[in-house]
């Protein structure tokens, strides 16, 4: 293998390619990133080729803010010949892991648009062949690493593997969900997706059930709100704006004319317990919120946003939130890095989890996503 390549949003492959540059060098790996502007990928050449299977494990894919994908690849198979580019790809992963699937993509772009019919056609001979050379298994395949077939060109393509439990399990990184007609906005699809991703499937129910309690900041008009009541939450919108009438009519919404900067949930005292962190330190969690979720999508600056947030989880108001950072148009990913210093900071890694992602509805932001850590009592 020769590096990593890593999906992103057309137009952010410089964030990206910071932003692996430094998390590469924190695990000791050498580099260099290739962009190219509004290409939808990154490509980071290590210094060391015998470090990227090792970096591809130690990098955390859910702690990369504006990766979609990570996937270690060898050479870019150039020249390809139209009537036989199978042949070039058995070749090139002759030595590969044993796979338990392929995926044949392009980077989002327009210029990459076109590919993906071919893509989609070319999957199942290439599939077939690579299971005749015994490269795919069905066997326990979703343990197993994943191949992709990363197409740049008709001509042109980078080949390579993710692991199935540090990638994205979506085809080209893209969560694709359908619009829900009777929401009142598009931004809806940025929290359903934000939950998808951020909340494993086997704890959504759990975690996000009947009777909870949640709060909207800047919830105008009501696309964030939409999600929690369709999962029968009751919800407290806080914005000077109208809340579409849909969402009052559920019953399980009460509307707030105020500033979400202002607005303080009905407070009660909270008792605090004694557990033990992971580590087994002592840390200090509340036994109850004034709020199960607190989710917040307001045009503002991301750093007075993110120490919102922090405040009202150091005070227990909410046990998890997720929000949104509107991001400058410069150094984008090192004022992301500031608001997660600050959250860190303020609220600290002991008791609290942190994820943040450039989700694929997102635009110029970022969605964070924090909550108090499940505790074991003392």
């Amino acid at each position: 293998m020769k590096g990593l390549l890593l999906y992103c949003r057309p137009g952010f492959e410089n964030d990206c390619a910071a932003e692996i540059q430094e998390q590469a060098a924190d695990c000791g790996c050498y580099g260099f990133a290739k962009t190219e502007r509004q290409s939808g990928y990154v490509y980071f050449e290590c210094y060391d080729p015998s470090q990227v299977a090792a970096l591809l494990k130690q990098l955390n894919f859910f702690r990369l803010v504006f990766a979609r994908q990570l996937i270690a690849v060898s050479e870019l198979l150039t020249d390809l010949d139209v009537n036989d580019r199978i042949t070039p790809v058995l070749n090139a992963v002759a030595q590969y892991p044993l796979c338990g699937d392929i995926w044949v993509e392009a980077p989002e772009g327009d210029e990459t648009k076109p590919l993906l019919t071919f893509c989609r056609k070319f999957t199942v001979p290439l599939r077939a062949a690579l299971r005749k050379g015994n490269r795919l298994t069905s066997k326990e395949s979703d343990r197993k690493p994943r191949m992709h077939v990363c197409f740049l060109s008709n001509q042109s393509a980078f080949v390579g593997y993710s692991l199935t439990n540090n990638s994205s399990p979506f085809y080209m990184g893209i969560a694709r969900l359908k619009f829900p007609p009777k929401a009142p906005s598009r931004s809806t699809l940025k929290l359903d997706e934000a939950i998808q991703l951020f909340i494993p499937k086997d704890e959504q129910e759990q975690r996000l059930h009947p009777g909870m309690k949640g709060v909207d900041l800047g919830a105008c008009p009501g696309g964030w709100t939409y999600q929690l009541v369709r999962r029968g939450l009751f919800v407290s919108c806080v914005d000077n704006g109208a809340i579409d009438q849909s969402l009052m009519d559920t019953g399980q919404v009460k509307h707030y004319t105020d500033d979400g900067f202002k607005f303080q949930p009905l407070l009660r005292n909270v008792t605090w317990l004694t557990a033990k962190d992971e580590y087994g330190e002592k840390v200090q969690y509340p036994e109850h919120t004034h709020v199960n979720w607190l989710v917040c999508d307001m045009i503002e600056k991301p750093h007075r946003v993110a120490k919102l947030m922090a405040d009202w989880l150091e005070h227990a108001y909410c046990r998890e939130a997720i929000f949104n950072l509107k991001l400058p148009m410069k150094r984008r990913y090192y004022a992301v890095k500031e608001c997660l210093d600050l959250l860190i900071s303020q609220l600290g890694e002991q008791a609290f989890e942190f994820q943040a992602k450039h989700l694929y509805h997102d635009r110029e932001e970022i969605t964070v996503h924090v909550r108090w850590k499940p505790f074991k009592r003392k």
